[in-house]
């Protein structure tokens, strides 16, 4: 079993990384979009938000793992018949999409504490309020968050569009290589 990154394809733990951030943002989304959507009266009316926001803590962290790993673990380089064009594009993608990521949970952090109350991340630790402005920090944050969390999700269907175009059109090895398979 290869867990560290090869000139030839991401190990391990580069794929359970990538795709657990990925299933969790998409889940993230489709919370965020249903919990917004819920009445004072229903029952997950405060269930829900409690759970976004300590899932978006642990994902934090998971991102944060993610680039000390990518730093202990560089990537595999780019495949030779990738253009210059290609190269670009998909670096910038990359960076842009951790920028994004990061973006959104420090968004979500600073609407959740908007009010000075710490943030529980399911009763097994508490994260404090550091910046607290009230309502208007809590509007702003989340005006930023939501055009953030629907910016990832476009990028980040691109990003798997172009996965698709390399594996079916190009037939070159890009997606396997995302997978843990050998090219």
């Amino acid at each position: 079993m290869q867990w560290k990154n090869s000139a030839q394809r991401y190990g391990h733990l580069s794929v359970l990384l990538h795709w657990g951030v990925a299933i969790t943002v998409y889940g993230m989304f489709a919370l965020g979009l249903w919990m917004v959507s819920l009445g004072y009266y229903d029952v997950w009316y405060h269930r829900a938000p409690e759970i976004h926001k300590s899932i978006g803590i642990l994902l934090f962290i998971v991102l944060a793992v993610r680039m000390i790993w990518r730093w202990l673990s560089p990537p595999p380089p780019a495949l030779s018949t990738y253009s210059r064009f290609t190269r670009i594009s998909a670096a910038l993608a990359h960076w842009l999409l951790y920028g994004i990521l990061f973006a959104i949970l420090i968004t979500g952090y600073f609407i959740s504490t908007a009010n000075g109350q710490a943030i529980s991340v399911f009763g097994w630790f508490d994260v404090p309020a550091t910046v607290t402005d009230g309502a208007e920090q809590a509007d702003t944050a989340g005006t930023v968050h939501l055009y953030l969390a629907w910016s990832v999700v476009v990028l980040s269907a691109l990003h798997a569009l172009a996965a698709l175009k390399h594996h079916f059109f190009d037939k070159d090895a890009t997606l396997k290589r995302m997978l843990g398979m050998k090219p």
